[in-house]
Parts: C-alpha cells; structure tokens; sequence
C-alpha cells in the first residue's frame, strides 16, 4: 500500500481557506487514484474528493465549488484546496489512495484536524 501523510490542518473562522497535503513516500505518477476523505464527530467517514492518474477529479455534492483536488507529481503530493469553509466542514481529514484500479484504500493515517468557528 501507498505510505501518505496528511498535514495542513487548522483553526479557521467561516469563510476562511486552507490547503491540505497528502504527502506520499513513493511516487504517486502511477498510482490509479487518490482520496481525500472526512470524519466529523460522531459520524461516518466520507469521500470528499478524489483525483485519478489521468487527472480526472471527482467531489461530493457538499463542497463542489469550494473545494479543489490536485496532484503534483514532482513533489509526490495531492493537495485539498479548501475554501469558503464553513462549520459543517469541521472533521478530521484523510487521504488514502489505490495502487490499482483493482487494489482496495490501504490503511488509514493520523488524519489532518480542520476546525472551522467564529
């Protein structure tokens, strides 16, 4: 499984910004895919964005138009461009990704916490 490493998480009032990274220990140029998901307290982990080998992203409905999945495979690094961020976006955030378009998500890291309040 692919070793990744989330940062970038912090405390930010309504309507700020912040980006997540999702460094990897290899290179990501032939990983099929990588994920960025959430949990907030109290509920389920969610797939928030995620962004192919070919660049191809997808989003959920909840923060299509504020946030942004990207990937650089010079640094080895998928980022989460998250804006206008609001209270429901507090949660833990996660990245995992697929070897494969075959293999399932590897083990799940230390998470990044994104607190949003005023």
């Amino acid at each position: 499984q692919v070793q990744l490493v989330e940062s970038g998480g912090g405390s930010v009032q309504p309507g700020g910004s912040l980006r997540l990274s999702c460094a990897a220990s290899e290179s990501i140029r032939s990983i099929w895919s990588v994920y960025w998901y959430r949990q907030a307290p109290g509920k389920q982990r969610e797939l928030v964005a995620s962004i192919t080998i070919g660049g191809t992203t997808d989003y959920a409905d909840s923060v299509k138009d504020r946030f942004t999945i990207s990937r650089d495979n010079t640094k080895n690094t998928v980022y989460l461009q998250i804006n206008s961020l609001r209270p429901e976006d507090t949660a833990v955030y996660y990245c995992n990704a697929r070897r494969t378009m075959f293999t399932p998500l590897g083990s799940w890291g230390q998470g990044t916490q994104v607190t949003v309040s005023s």
